[in-house]
């Protein structure tokens, strides 16, 4: 088997868990918070493990405090809990949620601060959002454009994509699964378009969902392709992540391990698993049909668990709802949306009844 041999791992536990845990508390399926000493112990462990990159968490201004969810207001913030390098090569990286921040009130790089930032791009803040990552890696961070449902955008969207990465100098340009229901093909056509027009010194990302199951079959396909390009692929204790959840780092890194020579400390990998099955009991991410469904029809999973949880509905039920929604709704959940969808169907009016 023929694996590329420049990958990068990124754990995104903290980050995509902190924030699958806060929407389990959002939509009343479980409420639990990372402890502080848990948090850390994670991070920890997936450091002297010897990971490339471990995010940290997420940034956004908010009144409260969410650091249960990894949630911190400001780079400088998520920055104090870094662990000490294992070694020179390791980052350690922040995600911003969008282009919300002030970038005068984020200072320029320093070694006390994470030095990969990676940015979510908003499709409906397209040049907002790819501007703001322009501007981070002025001030000197590895900037890593991170396109959330990929799959949604045109070819001269993608092209958009790929010509600013190139202009900014990116550390890295992704293809994100946000759905979960990409394919094999869709991963080898998304690298090929990449790859094509991104300076060779830009890494390729993937970073996967696991809705249908796939997430490491198309991870293997990712990893399989033929190229002395870098890439990153993302993965997750356990899977943990938002919705149905991620690659799991464990099973990724014992396939490598099984495969090729690795020089990740797989032990501590396994330590830092302990800390995070204290989070699997109460359902909060992982597969399921009530996220199974969203993804065969292509839709936003917060709609299964609407769905599912709020209005009561039985899978039979769900798929004529799903399967019936028009187009332009299935990437713009609301709960406006979901009245609708129901109204439409019929649904509404026999939920009010038994109500």
């Amino acid at each position: 088997m023929n694996l590329n041999k420049n990958i990068q791992i990124l754990d995104c536990t903290l980050r995509d868990g902190g924030l699958g845990l806060e929407d389990a508390e959002k939509n009343k399926i479980a409420s639990i918070r990372f402890t502080e000493k848990d948090a850390c112990s994670v991070a920890e462990n997936l450091t002297l493990s010897e990971i490339d990159i471990i995010e940290l968490g997420s940034i956004e201004i908010t009144p409260d405090d969410r650091r249960g969810f990894c949630i911190y207001q400001d780079i400088q913030s998520i920055s104090k809990v870094m662990p000490k390098k294992k070694n020179g090569n390791q980052l350690f990286a922040a995600l911003y949620r969008g282009p919300d921040t002030p970038i005068e009130d984020i200072p320029e790089w320093n070694p006390s601060l994470c030095e990969a930032v990676r940015v979510i791009i908003r499709y409906s803040e397209l040049q907002k959002s790819l501007d703001f990552c322009a501007a981070l890696s002025t001030k000197g961070y590895k900037v890593f454009v991170q396109p959330m449902l990929t799959m949604r955008y045109s070819d001269e969207e993608i092209k958009d994509l790929i010509q600013k990465s190139n202009k900014m100098g990116a550390y890295a340009l992704y293809f994100v699964d946000s759905y979960g229901y990409m394919q094999a093909s869709d991963v080898m056509r998304l690298f090929k378009v990449y790859d094509q027009g991104l300076d060779k010194n830009i890494r390729i990302g993937f970073h996967s969902h696991n809705n249908i199951n796939l997430a490491l079959s198309n991870v293997l396909s990712f990893i399989e392709i033929n190229t002395e390009r870098k890439i990153i692929v993302d993965s997750c204790l356990l899977g943990m992540g938002q919705g149905a959840g991620n690659l799991q780092t464990e099973l990724f890194i014992g396939y490598l391990k099984q495969n090729q020579e690795i020089r990740y400390s797989y032990s501590r990998v396994l330590e830092a698993c302990e800390i995070i099955e204290n989070y699997t009991e109460q359902g909060s991410w992982g597969y399921s049909v009530t996220r199974l469904l969203p993804a065969i029809y292509k839709t936003a999973y917060k709609y299964g668990i609407a769905l599912r949880y709020h209005y009561r509905l039985r899978y039979s039920e769900m798929d004529v709802v799903l399967s019936e929604m028009p187009e332009d709704l299935r990437q713009r959940y609301t709960p406006e949306n979901t009245v609708n969808l129901l109204e439409r169907t019929g649904f509404f009016e026999e939920i009010k009844v038994e109500g």
